[in-house]
């Protein structure tokens, strides 16, 4: 599957596990190696690396950016193979915006 089809996919699937999310596709020839997605939810934010595959090559910087941004909050490289596990890690981390009284 190309990398494109995924990324749309995907985005779909985001819109429908956080409902009201704003996601942004990002422009790498404005910041080299920027994670793919960035999505906005209940005050918080991921960053996406969308990957068409686990053996896909990573640019310049991609490994860097997803390391710096998950140290703020949430950043990850996610493709077909480890879907379920990233949703899964970005549904926990966003669980406290949907239900503010978790602590």
């Amino acid at each position: 599957m190309l990398e494109s089809k995924y990324q749309a996919q995907l985005i779909k699937t985001l819109r429908r596990l956080f409902p009201g999310c704003v996601i942004l596709k990002n422009d790498s020839d404005y910041m080299q190696g920027i994670p793919d997605l960035v999505i906005f939810f209940g005050g918080r934010w991921a960053f996406l690396e969308v990957k068409a595959s686990e053996y896909a090559p990573s640019q310049s910087n991609q490994e860097y950016w997803v390391n710096y941004l998950n140290d703020m909050w949430f950043a990850a490289f996610i493709y077909p193979e480890n879907e379920a596990e990233i949703l899964d890690a970005l549904q926990q981390a966003l669980e406290s915006v949907r239900n503010p009284c978790v602590s």
